[in-house]
């Protein structure tokens, strides 16, 4: 049997993880001394409460190499196969501590390393396609190429509402320098080749949401794609986001879900993010 996991880093949509069968490992929330469990211990409003009773961002940290092996442990045994898709290594050690957990299992679990290149939805949207190709019957290399083709085709936008969060934030270093003179300015910022870049900045956040939209036009133009929109703690614009990308875009699927504590840690309230795709081969 294949196993899917992927780690909470990444985003997956209301009913997926039963659906499709997808194992999450946790991502660590560190608090006051005290470490939470994203998904398990700790849900996106008891997230966003922290913040605002004690003014300052929680920690996250990467799944230990022991937390790999315990976890793997739990959801397989020898005769399955687990493919194990996770945040860019770029951002996160958690791919390191994949690569040192399979290392150690190498005589009990049949284990593949998978690094996204990306995060958020894309790596649930990268689960789900693993899924569906298993149900189909396709081998894991089939598997695998599929993915290496995702990775490379698939682009990952987001607008902030805010830069206090980034500006609290130790994690997205590269935009400190920029931050004390931008902190009133909605940046564009995208997830390239697993590097956050800050694009334009723009000061309404109409103009930000526009962008987000134009640049996917520009990308995929009528191509039939797989498009998701993500939000934090701001549903509705989520929802509007997506009836847009609907009417704007030739979709195969569009779907909608909110952003994981882990991003959100460093991207703040009110972050809307674009995900896409192009589908075929």
């Amino acid at each position: 049997m294949l196993k899917i996991v992927m780690d909470t880093a990444g985003d997956l949509p209301e009913g997926w993880k039963e659906t499709y069968n997808i194992d999450m490992i946790p991502i660590n929330i560190i608090h006051e001394g005290k470490t939470y469990l994203q998904g398990i211990d700790i849900s996106y409003e008891d997230f966003y409460k922290m913040v605002e009773e004690e003014g300052a961002i929680p920690s996250t940290s990467q799944p230990t190499p022991y937390q790999f092996v315990e976890f793997y442990h739990q959801i397989a045994n020898k005769d399955d196969q687990i493919l194990s898709i996770h945040v860019t290594e770029k951002l996160s050690g958690t791919m390191d501590s994949c690569y040192q957990a399979t290392k150690e299992l190498n005589n009990e679990l049949n284990i593949t390393p998978f690094d996204s290149a990306s995060g958020s939805l894309v790596m649930g949207m990268m689960a789900k396609e693993a899924r569906v190709m298993d149900q189909n019957g396709k081998s894991l290399p089939e598997i695998i190429k599929r993915l290496e083709r995702i990775r490379d085709q698939h682009r990952l936008i987001f607008t902030l509402d805010t830069l206090k969060f980034a500006s609290m934030s130790g994690r997205v270093k590269h935009l400190q320098a920029t931050l004390a003179a931008l902190l009133k300015v909605k940046p564009i910022i995208e997830l390239r080749k697993g590097i956050l870049e800050m694009g334009e900045k723009v000061r309404s956040r109409t103009r930000s949401i526009d962008l987000l939209l134009d640049k996917m036009e520009k990308t995929f133009g009528d191509q039939h794609i797989m498009v998701g929109v993500v939000y934090a703690r701001d549903k509705q614009s989520g929802i509007d986001l997506l009836q847009r990308v609907i009417e704007r875009f030739n979709c195969t699927e569009a779907i909608l879900t909110e952003l994981s504590i882990s991003l959100a840690a460093h991207f703040g309230p009110g972050t809307l993010g674009l995900a896409a795709y192009p589908i075929g081969e």
